[in-house]
């Protein structure tokens, strides 16, 4: 690991490139941004998923069931940079088909960046129901 800072540039490029390939259902393009062992906290999942392995083979049983990304919209970006990584925090509207018919959410995530080399590589993702408007 590098205790090399990245720019917010950079940052900002590594968590395009995977909601892009979310928006997509690129799964092998996806899963490229991040690292082996990179956890992952899903609200609407009952447990952790300790590598990505584990999320992989969740991603597969989605696809199986017909499931796939109509659109995904990353707003209001937060990049914290630090020696050897990053936090990259933003809100995000994503609608799906479920194979079973669409349906939408409207969360917060964060993902935490490592240096690998001459990347960054997510080691965490933690995914959050955005509470309603008040206003």
């Amino acid at each position: 690991m590098s205790s090399r800072t990245p720019t917010e540039d950079e940052v900002l490029g590594a968590a395009s490139a995977i909601v892009d390939a979310f928006a997509s259902t690129d799964g092998d393009r996806y899963f490229e941004g991040f690292a082996p062992e990179a956890t992952f906290i899903f609200h609407t999942e009952q447990s952790r998923l300790c590598n990505r392995e584990e999320y992989e083979s969740l991603w597969a049983s989605w696809i199986d069931s017909g499931w796939r990304v109509r659109e995904c919209e990353s707003s209001n970006p937060s990049v914290q940079p630090f020696p050897g990584g990053a936090v990259f925090s933003h809100d995000v509207f994503t609608h799906v088909d479920t194979g079973d018919g669409e349906d939408s959410y409207r969360e917060r995530e964060t993902v935490v960046f490592r240096v690998d080399d001459d990347r960054l590589l997510a080691v965490h993702e933690h995914l959050s129901p955005q509470p309603e408007s008040t206003s």
